[in-house]
């Protein structure tokens, strides 16, 4: 499952959250320290596994 980064405009705090595909798409996600639902997805990095060597 992918992780997403976010930040909460009530707390002020970066957070990293582990959701699905489908709970990301229905905006699931809230603030595991206040709780908050008004929070802003940041762009973050990401990386790739294939099974295939290099």
């Amino acid at each position: 499952m992918p992780t997403y980064e976010y930040f909460c405009k009530k707390c002020k705090e970066a957070f990293s959250l582990i959701l699905s595909l489908k709970d990301h798409e229905e905006k699931k996600a809230q603030c595991p320290k206040c709780g908050g639902k008004e929070i802003e997805q940041q762009i973050s990095s990401f990386m790739t596994k294939t099974s295939r060597k290099s």
